[in-house]
């Protein structure tokens, strides 16, 4: 183990933060905090024609939210670009890379050969071996790395345990492009020396990718770091992850209503575990997150697991906080304020994501007339207006409007009419709601307040 653990999360700004790289960038954050190590932030932006600024602000406005931010600065792999040409140009001074002056179309071609003749379409390694005077004078080469031709390449991966390949079965990749640029696997392995990454925790899609690194690393005779590959995250049907099965932006799930502090929750559910515990704060992940515990199957999404676990973060949330997210999706007053501080407690056990109580608390954030609907209006008959019009007037001469003496002056009435409360309490909700379900109508009339109240039924009972 080295003396300081260092991970790092390193994104591509091509599109949006998404639920796997997040997951990713939680991992390698947990694994630093309980090691007392770096978790750092690198924006790989070397593709300068599809990295864009509003990708870059949309990673890390997602891993603020998420509380995921780096313990330093994020570095941006595109400043270091003359750091990774030098050290292609090292490897080439040091006959361990060579100038390969294959064109496109000659690839193109013995890549076609190839596939007709049943062999392996890798480079053939032809300018291995050839010299200077043979290169041909209209033709930019490209740098490859000579990669060793026996033996294999191990990896004694975290999750996956020994992995190995063949030598045989690598070719001898490009590190420096024609035009002068570095390729991907040089940036990153030139980054995560410099960075004294100790750890490198990402996707199991990028583990071919780490056999190549590796004997770029041997090359330049320095350490590689540690690596663990992640499986992916599939849909609830074990399918590839698709916008259905919630491969969206992190944003979209803040959109959605979802908590931040539930998606974290959930995401380290996912593919990782501790016992039976579903509930686990960031502080307990820090404690109990061990590489060895993450799953070698891939995870799967499941939205209904998400929203249920959502639903029990949002028991917890103070009302408060909880009406300044209902903010953010529904425009509150002063008034609405007060609804809702007065009703929020029943309406949170019945709601799992800040949308789902924005949607069940709109009778508190309406005006008059309430709309009623359909379903509703059939409470709403000759006989029921004129126990709305009755109930109006008791309740109107009571002293204190409290739910205590709301239900008793209706349970009062009830009886004296000889009815059952349903026959009263729809299409109380019917004039108060608009709906055929609430809460308890004794704590709807009192979170409304008397003039609210009263004013609603006299809108319906006219």
């Amino acid at each position: 183990m080295p003396s300081k653990i260092t991970t790092r999360f390193a994104p591509s700004p091509t599109g949006y933060l998404h639920i796997g790289g997040a997951r990713t960038a939680l991992f390698n954050m947990l694994f630093a905090r309980q090691t007392g190590g770096d978790y750092l932030l690198r924006i790989e932006d070397t593709d300068r024609k599809r990295s864009t600024p509003e990708a870059i602000k949309a990673i890390t406005d997602g891993l603020e939210w998420l509380g995921l931010m780096p313990d330093k600065k994020p570095v941006y792999q595109s400043k270091n670009f003359e750091q990774h040409v030098a050290i292609a140009r090292k490897l080439l001074a040091e006959g361990k890379a060579y100038h390969c002056y294959s064109t496109p179309e000659e690839l193109q071609e013995k890549r076609k050969k190839a596939r007709a003749e049943g062999r392996s379409i890798r480079y053939d390694g032809t300018w291995r071996h050839k010299t200077p005077s043979e290169a041909p004078s209209d033709v930019q080469p490209v740098i490859r790395l000579k990669a060793p031709t026996t033996g294999a390449t191990v990896i004694m991966d975290c999750v996956q345990g020994e992995v190995k390949v063949d030598n045989s079965q690598l070719d001898d990749m490009i590190i420096l492009r024609s035009d002068g640029t570095p390729t991907y696997m040089l940036s990153v392995v030139v980054d995560d020396h410099d960075m004294k990454i100790s750890h490198v925790i990402r996707g199991d899609d990028h583990l071919t990718n780490a056999f190549r690194q590796t004997q770029l690393f041997n090359a330049l005779g320095w350490q590689a770091p540690i690596y663990a590959h992640i499986p992916l995250i599939h849909g609830s049907d074990g399918t590839k992850m698709s916008k259905r099965h919630g491969a969206l932006g992190i944003e979209k799930y803040r959109e959605m209503g979802y908590l931040p502090e539930a998606l974290i929750n959930y995401l380290l559910r996912l593919g990782w575990s501790h016992g039976d515990d579903e509930i686990i704060s960031i502080k307990q992940a820090v404690e109990w997150f061990k590489l060895e515990n993450i799953n070698k199957g891939a995870a799967r999404f499941d939205f209904g697991k998400l929203s249920a676990l959502n639903g029990n973060y949002l028991q917890t949330i103070d009302n408060d906080i909880v009406i300044q997210l209902i903010g953010k999706h529904s425009k509150i007053d002063k008034t609405f304020n007060l609804r809702l501080k007065k009703g929020l407690s029943s309406l949170k056990n019945k709601s799992n994501t800040i949308l789902e109580l924005c949607d069940n608390a709109h009778f508190y954030l309406c005006n008059r007339p309430v709309s009623i609907e359909a379903d509703a209006l059939k409470f709403l008959n000759s006989d029921a207006l004129v126990y709305l019009e009755e109930i109006k007037t008791r309740l109107k001469f009571l002293s204190t409007w409290t739910e205590e003496e709301i239900k008793s002056e209706i349970n009062h009435y009830i009886r004296a009419k000889n009815l059952k409360l349903v026959q009263l309490a729809q299409p109380l909700r019917a004039a108060i709601c608009g709906t055929t379900v609430s809460p308890s109508i004794f704590e709807v009339l009192y979170a409304l307040g008397k003039e609210e109240a009263l004013g609603r039924i006299s809108d319906v009972a006219r």
